[in-house]
Formats: structure tokens, sequence, C-alpha cells
């Protein structure tokens, strides 16, 4: 297993963020992350990777116990996330952006060498033509591509991704779902938080859901699209639960 998430708990004050949560990642998989706003998405994302302590439980990355440990350390180790809220360094170019995730990722390389691998990850997501454009005029679109592209840089083993699909147009849409698969396929294990559900499921191999920081289902992208608890907690419609069935088979 590449990540192992053990008896989670995490709180701020009275609020319970996260209730028990536990799972298995395999190396190699995409795995959807999924429930309404404020299930715990993002502060589970944040415990993974060492923006907040767990009140309770552990990390095991990669056969090690990665629990409490600071952010740059786990991102030396092999674990990159992108952010909800796209906060590229503004007054650098597009390069430079991504440069700053080769230099400070698994590998810590020179300048000279994260040039080159910033070109090499600018041209897989498509933004080679950006290279020298400032980060600041770029869309939303654009900014999410330039996003996952400071990630990859760092040439992680495990990506998080929370939420990359969010405020892009279909196409856009199918573009960036296109992305995330060439990702895994070039070895790199992939956990989406999203809510643009056609999408998440169409390329999970498995999902979790999350509801008031419980975690109430887990299964295949079907076994979920059909679990009553999860239409009950957040598809809501049971129309648009057999619609999605409709969309996986």
């Amino acid at each position: 297993m590449i990540l192992q998430v053990q008896g989670v708990y995490k709180h701020f004050g009275g609020l319970v963020a996260l209730d028990d949560v536990t799972f298995d990642l395999p190396e190699g998989q995409i795995m959807g992350l999924i429930g309404p706003n404020g299930a715990g998405k993002t502060t589970l994302f944040n415990v993974i990777n060492g923006v907040y302590h767990a009140d309770k439980g552990r990390i095991i990355f990669r056969e090690q116990d990665v629990t409490g440990y600071k952010t740059y350390r786990i991102a030396h180790l092999g674990l990159a996330r992108t952010h909800q809220i796209v906060k590229p360094l503004n007054d650098l170019s597009v390069i430079e952006n991504v440069m700053v995730g080769a230099c400070y990722g698994r590998h810590g390389y020179s300048l000279g060498q994260a040039k080159k691998i910033a070109t090499e990850v600018l041209g897989f997501v498509g933004m080679e033509e950006r290279a020298e454009q400032l980060a600041a005029s770029l869309n939303v679109a654009q900014k999410k591509r330039l996003e996952m592209a400071r990630a990859l840089a760092s040439q992680p083993y495990l990506l998080l991704l929370d939420e990359v699909l969010a405020g892009l147009n279909p196409a856009e849409i199918s573009g960036m779902v296109e992305i995330v698969r060439n990702i895994r396929d070039q070895g790199i294990t992939i956990i989406m938080i999203e809510h643009v559900m056609h999408a998440v499921m169409n390329v999970s191999e498995r999902i979790i859901v999350l509801d008031f920081g419980k975690q109430i289902a887990e299964g295949t992208p079907e076994e979920i699209a059909d679990d009553q608890r999860v239409i009950e907690a957040y598809l809501g419609d049971p129309e648009l639960a057999e619609g999605l069935l409709l969309q996986l088979e």
C-alpha cells in the first residue's frame, strides 16, 4: 500500500472534522474522495500532507509512519498536492512557478535541473507555450494546470488533487480528466476531491464518501452510485444516481 490512513480524528474546538477515517490506498490507483461541502475532505488532505496534526490516528506513507511530519518533509518523501483555491506566485513566470516544485520536491533539484524538469512538465500539461508568461495573467483553467504542473515537478509518488475541475467548462473538464489519467499512467497514485460527479466516477477505480467527518461508504463507482446512504447524504436525487450508473455501464 502506498498510503494507509488509520483511525484518524481531527477536531476544531467542538467541531468534529474527521471521525475515525480509515482506508488503504494501493499504488497506481485513482481514488475519488466525495461528500457534501464541510464533510472533511480538504481537512483529510491537510492531515495527510502535514498541514494539520491528527488528534488521533496514524498516516503511513510508503511503509513509513509520517504522522506529525512537517509538510516540507512529506514533500521530500514524494507526496504532493494541489489546492482548491489556486495561489500561483503571481510575480513569477509560469516556468519559474513550476521550477519551485522541482527545487523543493523529492530530489531538491538545482535551478538548471529544475528548469529542464519544468519544461518537460509544462509540455505534459499542455502549457509549454505559456512558459514565459506571468502567472498572474493566466485564466482559471490555466492556473489549475499550472498548479498541477508545479505539483508534478516535485516528482511525487502520490498526488492529492483538490477540486481541479471546479470552475471549468465541459471542454476544460474533459482535457483535465485526460491529464489525470495520463498522470496515473506515468505510475503516480492519485486521490482527488471532486464535486463533478460524472468525471470523478468515470476516472476513479475506488471512491470514499465522507459526511460530517465520518466515512459513510467506500467502494467502486458503481457501488457508490447505488448506495442508499450516499444518495441520501450527498447525491440527493435518486434519478441523478441512476444517471451516474447508466454512464458507468
